[in-house]
């Protein structure tokens, strides 16, 4: 197994569930020869993912993060201070779609939960993270994003009622806070591209429903963390491919 070939760090939050895309990507990445540091809200789930993957040869560290917590930023702060920087972030961290749910009688406590996390954690990382990355050669930032949040996808997206609300409404912003953070940082060579893995079989009985393997969803994700300098920046894409939203 390759160790720590590319001399090249990522972060990835949400990656404490064996079946999910962030442990995957970590596994992906770690393939590539990243050292991964690998988060969860979930300390416990986190060290454990990592601890499989180091006794399959790789160099990945887990920790504890919780992205809607202000003092969860500072101890991940002071963790990075030991690393000489870090070159990918892949935020992957989210609030699963709440089944049934409609605009007009959703439980607003729950739709805020989902926008502190999926677009406020990400940006509260994000901010975290950045200072961190500017002394890496190639550094990238990748959202896990959904084409839940799009007006474009008649399937999945606003005009379709395939997807709930909050969850939507939260990968919208998602997809706007991807273009604005691509826009800021275009001048210091910051690629920041938002990926919608597509319907990923991450629970049971996904795959019978239609849903595609983990491995072939996270393949997109790694794709967007390893970009060349004069690859795409501020986009929502899906198996390399640009969406509108």
């Amino acid at each position: 197994m390759n160790q720590r070939t590319s001399g090249k760090v990522a972060l990835i939050t949400g990656a404490g569930k064996r079946e999910g895309l962030g442990f995957e990507a970590a596994r992906q990445l770690a393939e590539l020869g990243f050292r991964v540091l690998l988060t969860a809200r979930s300390g416990d789930s986190a060290r454990a993912r990592a601890e499989e993957l180091r006794q399959a040869g790789y160099d990945v560290a887990g920790d504890e993060l919780n992205v809607q917590q202000p003092e969860s930023m500072a101890a991940l702060s002071a963790r990075l201070k030991k690393e000489s920087r870090v070159d990918v972030l892949i935020n992957n961290a989210a609030r699963p779609p709440v089944n049934g749910e409609r605009a007009t009688c959703a439980d607003l406590v729950l739709a805020r939960e989902s926008m502190e996390t999926i677009l406020f954690g990400t940006w509260r990382v994000t901010q975290c993270v950045l200072p961190f990355m500017l002394a890496a050669p190639q550094p990238r930032i990748v959202n896990v994003s959904s084409g839940a949040g799009s007006h474009l996808d008649h399937k999945f997206g606003l005009h379709a009622s395939a997807t709930d609300p909050s969850y939507a409404i939260a990968k919208c912003a998602l997809n706007a806070l991807t273009a604005t953070f691509a826009q800021e940082l275009r001048e210091l060579r910051v690629l920041v591209n938002a990926v919608c893995p597509g319907f990923t079989a991450t629970f049971p009985g996904a795959e019978g429903m239609g849903a595609r393997p983990v491995k072939e969803s996270a393949e997109g994700i790694v794709w967007a963390a390893t970009l060349p300098d004069d690859g795409p920046t501020g986009g929502l894409f899906r198996d390399r491919v640009a969406l509108p939203w």
